[in-house]
């Protein structure tokens, strides 16, 4: 009569291990897509934050070319603002820039960048006191404006940026 032997040893693995090795390859293969979209997300937002720092530095380049004063004689007596219709079209001095949206957005000459037509630069001046800026003082009553930038994706403000102008730094 023979005798009962053992089973031997298998050499496969059990339908327990089995599944708990596929569900950590699974967590793997899911940890490493979300840090492939977070990536993503996080270039295109870096795209377009850099898009928007050359639109308010374009305004900045408009901005100092310009004179502080009007170089109009029969116009140097007319209040901070516009000479004409919003926007400014022609643009001859700091303050023409005052509350004026442009869209499509314009370049370090005037020039509307027609390819950029879903973004705005939305410009804000006021005059602060010189030696004061957190001061504000009636618009034309000083030599100090406060330029304040939104630039403007659709409806979202992707970037605001703000910067002194002073007579000395404008032409």
């Amino acid at each position: 009569m023979k005798k009962h032997e053992p089973p031997s040893a298998r050499g496969g693995f059990t339908l327990i291990e089995a599944v708990v090795a596929t569900a950590i390859v699974g967590m793997g293969v899911c940890a490493m897509m979300m840090a492939s979209q977070a990536g993503t997300r996080v270039n295109a937002d870096s795209q377009e934050l850099t898009r928007a720092a050359y639109l308010a530095q374009e305004v900045r380049e408009w901005i100092a070319t310009l004179p502080f004063k009007d170089p109009d004689v029969g116009q140097q007596n007319n209040p901070p603002g516009p000479d004409g219709s919003s926007p400014q079209v022609f643009v001859d001095d700091v303050d023409d820039m005052k509350d004026v949206t442009y869209s499509p957005p314009r370049d370090g000459q005037g020039t509307a960048i027609a390819a950029m037509s879903g973004w705005s630069q939305k410009i804000k001046m006021t005059w602060v006191n010189p030696t004061n800026f957190a001061a504000v003082v009636a618009d034309g009553a000083s030599n100090v404006i406060k330029v304040r930038v939104d630039i403007l994706r659709g409806t979202k403000t992707v970037l605001t940026t703000t910067w002194l102008v002073t007579k000395g730094s404008a032409q």
